[in-house]
């Protein structure tokens, strides 16, 4: 058996010993302490790292979804690389026309509301096309039908008073080019800005509705099948947080922004298509256009957005006035049938911010 010999070490001092036990005491404190950090962190929204040539290139804590550039101090948009020239495109949809470079001709008749027939009857064609429905989804709202009965609809349409229509359309969602995603956060006066900047305008409600349902006044740009596959519809409704809205260029409306998109890109969805060519009519995100109801306000919204809406072609929200921003909400531009607009520049939102030089828009 081996004994061990008695210690010849001295025992610290009292004064040493409570050093080395308050020395171990922080030193475990600290680690529960940055344990408690890290866990905040991971649950606290992004924070951008640099707001550089209207660009955010990192985020802290935790990595966003998009890479997001804010615009004009203003508007956000995600990075993305275009995937083809708007000429390219202009030469494969083969819609453009006589109208300038990426826009859509769009001419025709335009099926109108019936007038009353007597005193309260208050038809309009939104409200007659939904007696052909054969088979409701939900009728409560936003009520969405699968399938309007395309024979019926005919029928009962034919007789409809008409106007000619001509004019030309954006075919994406500004700014109107194809991979490349829509400017959102945008106001009824900062759309009509950003068209009348390219020698466009806002589109009216009308041309809107018409580019989108065609001579037939369908239902759906694409049909008289609702197709939730088509269109980018029917996703979850996220619950927004109001307050990380403003200031709307500030890190917390990014964050915010990240965390509730579920659109897309401009025409990654081939069957998303009006009967002129025109992309993302409905679903992705509201667009602004003008009433033509005289008396109202003139901000009126048209197409829907992501959400569980009715994402057709007529109906519209009439509620919101012309300040009014959302993180859904965009435009797209029109402009009257000959006339002389200049090439809308093309802009690089992909990439490092100073690989390339940026527009004036994204500076």
């Amino acid at each position: 058996m081996h004994r061990f010999a008695p210690s010849t070490r001295k025992p610290a001092p009292p004064r040493a010993r409570a050093l080395r036990a308050a020395v171990a005491v922080g030193f475990a404190l600290g680690l529960a302490s940055l344990a408690l950090l890290v866990v905040r962190l991971a649950e606290a929204p992004s924070v951008p790292l640099t707001l550089g040539a209207g660009a955010i290139t990192g985020s802290l804590p935790r990595r966003l979804r998009f890479e997001w550039r804010l615009v004009r101090d203003r508007h956000w948009q995600i990075a993305s690389s275009p995937a083809e020239s708007r000429e390219a495109t202009d030469q494969i949809e083969g819609t453009r026309g006589t109208c300038p470079t990426g826009m859509v001709e769009v001419s025709g008749l335009m099926k109108l509301d019936p007038a009353p027939k007597a005193q309260g009857d208050l038809r309009s064609i939104d409200e007659m096309q939904r007696t052909t429905c054969k088979h409701w989804i939900s009728r409560d709202y936003p009520e969405r039908c699968a399938e309007f009965d395309r024979e019926k609809w005919l029928s009962m349409s034919k007789d409809l008073d008409t106007k000619p229509m001509h004019f030309c359309m954006d075919r994406y969602e500004y700014p109107n080019q194809k991979g490349v995603y829509p400017f959102i956060l945008v106001s009824f006066y900062e759309a009509s800005e950003l068209c009348a900047e390219e020698g466009k305008r806002l589109c009216d409600e009308a041309e809107w509705t018409f580019a989108c349902e065609g001579e037939e006044a369908r239902p759906y740009p694409y049909g008289y099948v609702r197709e939730p596959e088509a269109c980018v519809v029917d996703q979850a409704w996220r619950p927004y947080i109001e307050t990380a809205l403003r200031p709307r260029g500030g890190p917390a409306a990014m964050a915010e922004m990240d965390r509730l998109w579920q659109g897309m890109a401009a025409g990654v969805q081939p069957r998303c298509r009006s009967p002129f060519g025109v992309y993302d009519m409905t679903g992705n995100i509201d667009e602004w256009t003008r009433s033509v109801r005289e008396g109202e306000r003139p901000s009126i919204l048209k197409g829907g957005y992501w959400g569980p809406v009715r994402t057709r072609c007529r109906p519209s929200t009439r509620s919101h006035d012309e300040n009014h921003m959302f993180y859904q909400q965009g435009f797209r531009c029109c402009a009257d049938h000959g006339a002389t607009i200049g090439v809308p520049a093309e802009r690089d939102v992909s990439g490092d911010p100073a690989a390339a030089p940026l527009p004036r828009e994204l500076r």
